[in-house]
C-alpha cells in the first residue's frame, strides 16, 4: 500500500472574472454548452464550514483547529445569492440545491430559502428547492425549512452502525441524532427524503445491507455513491472504490430488484425498485459509469466562484460582477450584463472529466489542483 500524501489546501482556487459581452442583447436565452447540454440545476454552497470531518471530504489532518475558514464578509450575502439565482433561472435553471460544507451551519438559512422560494421562472413557477445536509441539526430545522419553502432534503449518512458512523464522521457524532433528523424531515413533509451513502471498500461496505434493510418500506430513497476522486485532500485510491453493480448485486441477493427509468435528463442516479413494492434505491456510479453526457449542473461556491464540473480546476468569479472589484476598476454589473456574462461562460463549457478519467487528458487534469468537495458540495 502506498503512503497517503495529503497536499496543503486553501480557498484561493484559480478563478477569472467573466467578461461581459458588448452586445448583451445577443446572449442566448436558453444557452447550451459545447456538447449541447442545457443549464438546468444550480448547486449553491452557502458555507465552507462543517461540524463533521469525514475522511473522504474534510479530513482532520487538513481541516484541523488551525485551519482558516473564510471570513463572513467574503461569503455571498443572501441578497447576492438570490440575485444570482434569479439570473440563473432566466438562463434555464429550474432546480436549486443548497449545500456546504454543512449548510445548516449558516445562520438563518431558512431566510435564504424563503427568498429563493419567492423567485419565479419565466413561466411563473417557483424553483424546485432542495438541500443536502449531514443531518446533525436537521431535527431542529426541518419544520422551519419546510415553512420557508424548501421542497425536500437529502441527508448524507455513511453507516447505520454507530461505531462505524462515528469512525467515518471522525468527530464521534452519534448516528441516532442523524436518524432523528431524517424522521423530523419526513414529519415536516420534506419528501421524498433521500439518504446518500458514500461507499468505501473495506471501510463501510459492510453497512450496505443494514442500510438497505433499515430504509426499506419507509418512503426514504437510499442512494449509494461510489467513492470519488474529488479534490486533492482525501487520499483517493481506485482500490477503495466499490463498483455500484456490486452494491446492486448484494442487495438483489437479499431482496429482488428491477431497474426503473430516470425521472429526467441529467439525472445522476440509476434507479432500482424492490420487486415487492417496498420502495426504491439508487446508485451513483461516478467512477465506473460516467454521466457527463447529459450533465446540466453548475456550482456556485460560498464566495461566489462558479464551477462547471465537480472535478473543476478553474472557476469564474461571479462575486466580482455582483460587487465590483475596486482593485481592477470593475464596477457592479446590471442583471442584463450578468445574464450575458453567465450565458457566455456556459456556452464555452466543455467539462467531461469522468469520461476522460482514464485518458491522458484526464490524468493531466487529475494532476492539477482541483476544487474540494467541501468547497462546492457534492
Amino acid at each position: 500500500m502506498s503512503e497517503r500524501i495529503i497536499p496543503i489546501v486553501d480557498h484561493h482556487y484559480a478563478a477569472s472574472v467573466p467578461s461581459v459581452p458588448a452586445d448583451t442583447g445577443s446572449a442566448p436565452q436558453q444557452p447550451t454548452d459545447r456538447f449541447h447540454r442545457p443549464l438546468h440545476d444550480l448547486r449553491i454552497s452557502v458555507t465552507d464550514r462543517c461540524n463533521f470531518r469525514c475522511t473522504y471530504c474534510m479530513p482532520k489532518e487538513i481541516f484541523d483547529k488551525h485551519y482558516e475558514f473564510l471570513p463572513h464578509a467574503d461569503l455571498l450575502s443572501f441578497e447576492e445569492i438570490t440575485r444570482a439565482a434569479r439570473v440563473f433561472m432566466a438562463l434555464g435553471v429550474r432546480k436549486i440545491r443548497l449545500t456546504g460544507g454543512e449548510p445548516l451551519l449558516r445562520k438563518n438559512l431558512e431566510r435564504l430559502v424563503e427568498m429563493l422560494h419567492g423567485l419565479r421562472t419565466p413561466e411563473g413557477l417557483p424553483p424546485e428547492l432542495t438541500l443536502t445536509t449531514n443531518g446533525s441539526i436537521l431535527a431542529r430545522k426541518a419544520t422551519l425549512l419546510k415553512e420557508a419553502g424548501l421542497d425536500r432534503v437529502t441527508v448524507s449518512l455513511d453507516a447505520l452502525d454507530d461505531a462505524a458512523f462515528r469512525q467515518m464522521n471522525d468527530v464521534d457524532f452519534p448516528v441516532a441524532e442523524v436518524l432523528r433528523g431524517i424522521d423530523a424531515a419526513l414529519a415536516a413533509g420534506l419528501g421524498p427524503v433521500k439518504v446518500n451513502m458514500v461507499v468505501k471498500r473495506g471501510t463501510n461496505d459492510a453497512q450496505i445491507l443494514p442500510m438497505a434493510e433499515h430504509f426499506r418500506g419507509t418512503g426514504v430513497v437510499l442512494r449509494f455513491i461510489e467513492y470519488m476522486d474529488v479534490g486533492n485532500t482525501n487520499g483517493w485510491r481506485m482500490d477503495e472504490v466499490l463498483p455500484s453493480q456490486q452494491v446492486i448485486d448484494r442487495i438483489h441477493a437479499a431482496h429482488a430488484l428491477h431497474p426503473l427509468e430516470p425521472h429526467s435528463a441529467g439525472e445522476t442516479a440509476q434507479r432500482w425498485a424492490y420487486d415487492d413494492g417496498a420502495g426504491e434505491i439508487g446508485v451513483i456510479s461516478s467512477v465506473t459509469r460516467a454521466f457527463c453526457g447529459d450533465c446540466n449542473r453548475a456550482r456556485l461556491s460560498m464566495e461566489g466562484k462558479l464551477y462547471l464540473c465537480l472535478f473543476a480546476t478553474h472557476g469564474h468569479d461571479v462575486r466580482a460582477l455582483l460587487r465590483g472589484d475596486p482593485r481592477s476598476g470593475l464596477t457592479p454589473v446590471s442583471d442584463e450584463q450578468l445574464r450575458a456574462a453567465l450565458a457566455q461562460v456556459w456556452t464555452a463549457r466543455d467539462d467531461r472529466y469522468s469520461l476522460l478519467r482514464g485518458t491522458a487528458a484526464g490524468l493531466a487534469q487529475r494532476a492539477e489542483r482541483r476544487v474540494e468537495m467541501s468547497y462546492i458540495g457534492g
